[in-house]
């Protein structure tokens, strides 16, 4: 049987089970009472791993929580079509396919041959972890011209090889290859 987690135990990036599914906790606050005899509630900010919702609630200290059957995969970006997008697990090499809704804005990110981790719950896939930065190359951007600083903004458009558009240094010309951060969707530096 699952090991049972107390509410007042659970503490940031840890993962449990409530009402059957699995979930992220993404923030903490206990509140002690000042009186006697007052319980000990826990606020936790979780998201819920497979609708990706994320909400706070509040549970009191022992209130109990299981510890959901997750497991991480490493894979490799295929292709996608219209069923979704298809990986190759890098270790027993069987094909697993997430639907457009489980991938969010990953395919921003994602080039043929890129290894990212897919999380599964209950031995079915639920989702994704990119790394938080990829290395894209630029198709297209407008060559920087000297004195365009001088207005203040020292950014320009430019479109990635996966479609993705970001705002690059005016230095940064096409063909180049980029750091992109996967969380904010901004420039983190060259490759």
């Amino acid at each position: 049987m699952a090991a049972l987690i107390d509410a007042i135990d659970i503490k940031r990036k840890m993962y449990f089970e409530f009402e059957s599914a699995p979930y992220y906790c993404m923030d903490v606050d206990v509140s002690t009472p000042t009186a006697r005899g007052g319980q000990t509630l826990v606020r936790l900010k979780m998201r819920n791993l497979l609708t990706r919702a994320v909400f706070d609630k509040t549970f009191k200290a022992g209130d109990k929580f299981k510890e959901p059957d997750l497991e991480t995969v490493e894979a490799s970006y295929l292709y996608s079509d219209g069923e979704g997008s298809h990986f190759l697990d890098q270790v027993s090499f069987d094909t697993i396919t997430l639907s457009n809704d489980k991938l969010g804005d990953a395919l921003d990110f994602l080039l043929e041959g890129a290894i990212i981790h897919i999380d599964k719950y209950n031995g079915n896939p639920i989702g994704l972890q990119l790394p938080t930065q990829v290395e894209l190359a630029v198709t297209y951007t407008e060559p920087g011209v000297r004195g365009d600083t001088v207005r203040g903004d020292t950014t320009k458009p430019a479109k990635l090889e996966t479609g993705l558009e970001i705002k690059v240094p005016f230095f940064i010309k096409e063909g180049e290859k980029v750091k992109v951060s996967t969380e904010t969707r901004e420039f983190a530096g060259r490759a």
